[in-house]
């Protein structure tokens, strides 16, 4: 990897197919399972991590926006693909053309969006998305029996093939007493809402409420499909071990010492003179900062993996440099610092912890000014650069 100078992510291929095996493992025969690739699939490139998904047989794909279902269709993804979250309504004819299927969670919406295709001559392959207490996007479930009728209307849309209904978790993720109750508080919504569908003659092909959490602590609710987002890539939705996937993270961030300097005692170190040595100590420069997704709250807080030790960040990172701790280590320029991922005792949940945050934002904030190099067996098989 000569030509990786500065500061990459390695995408471990081979675990991301080991963690969709280990997903499947949990889910009961005939359950569908959706990839959530929004956000440059969590960090790790769409296009790659789809394309090895899709080869090893899931079944969908979800993604923020029609932006992103155009980059699955253009890097040659042909499984159905499920855009989550808001398309205008004059995108109608790209939403067919792309085979796509929008959600809608309004009437309004709806209609508009069926007008538009009606415009166009053309029928959208729609699911409709309940609120059921996230109160982020979705139709109110709260009158009963005005929301049926809503939906019925929704159903009878000309131009609208209504082919799945689903919800979305607030709090399964957590694990908890709390999370648990109001995960069976939505589902049970959920469920009256479908149960009163039903009586009225309304079936729906694809019906899913299950994220990552969901997926792996309510299997009871898997339905016929779940949306697993952030354990495909080999993390955990709480932070936490979990007990009934045995999950590898995908992606390693490392970076290269590219100077090493002896500063004396009494110096300070960086921006704001936050660091001030206490003995004369060796310190070696990273060229990685807050502009490639290293977060500042790691600034006299962090740590970094160089020549088998566990090292201190010392000062405030900076947009495009990092000052590391390296007394008494035979540190040199060159070498790989490895900041967290991969066999080293710095996990991104570690990272993610002492950057006061959660495990998504670290992998989603890499920026795309850092090379994505993809791994199977240990071998490189693709080098991605954003800025080319």
């Amino acid at each position: 990897m000569d030509q990786l100078k500065r500061t990459w992510v390695e995408i471990n291929i081979d675990n991301l197919e080991h963690n969709y095996y280990e997903i499947r493992s949990v889910l009961g025969p005939g359950t569908k399972m959706m990839a959530v690739v929004k956000a440059d699939g969590y960090g790790h490139g769409a296009a790659q991590v789809s394309r090895t998904f899709q080869d090893c047989g899931v079944d969908w794909f979800g993604v923020s926006n029609i932006i992103e279902a155009r980059t699955l269709r253009k890097a040659g993804i042909t499984k159905p693909i499920l855009i989550l979250g808001y398309t205008p309504e004059e995108n109608a004819r790209d939403l067919y053309e792309l085979s796509c299927t929008q959600c809608v969670f309004g009437e309004e919406y709806a209609e508009k969006l069926d007008e538009s295709a009606r415009s166009e001559n053309v029928v959208v392959d729609v699911h409709i998305k309940l609120d059921t207490g996230m109160n982020r996007l979705g139709f109110d479930i709260h009158n009963t029996d005005d929301l049926v009728a809503t939906l019925a209307k929704v159903c009878y849309l000309p131009n609208l093939k209504v082919t799945g209904i689903f919800t979305h978790f607030a709090a399964a993720d957590e694990n908890t007493e709390n999370g648990h109750y109001y995960t069976a508080m939505q589902h049970r919504r959920f469920a009256t809402v479908m149960d009163e569908l039903a009586m009225r003659g309304f079936e729906f092909l694809d019906v899913h409420c299950c994220n990552s959490g969901g997926t792996v602590f309510y299997p009871e609710y898997h339905h016929t499909m779940v949306r697993p987002g952030v354990i495909i890539y080999g993390c955990s939705p709480n932070g936490k071990p979990l007990d009934a996937v045995n999950l590898k993270p995908a992606m390693t961030l490392k970076s290269v010492v590219s100077f090493v300097k002896t500063v004396g005692a009494g110096e300070k170190i960086s921006y704001g003179c936050t660091y001030e040595s206490y003995e004369d100590m060796k310190i070696a420069t990273i060229p990685i900062g807050y502009a490639d997704g290293y977060p500042r709250s790691l600034s006299n807080r962090g740590y970094a993996f160089v020549r088998d030790h566990v090292v201190p960040i010392v000062g405030r990172v900076c947009m495009d440099q990092t000052m590391l701790d390296v007394t008494g280590i035979d540190a040199k320029e060159g070498d790989v610092v490895t900041l967290f991922g991969g066999d080293v005792p710095i996990g991104m949940d570690n990272v993610a912890g002492i950057a006061g945050t959660i495990n998504y934002e670290i992998m989603c904030g890499i920026s795309r000014r850092v090379q994505r190099v993809y791994l199977k067996k240990g071998e490189v098989q693709e080098v991605v650069d954003y800025t080319l």
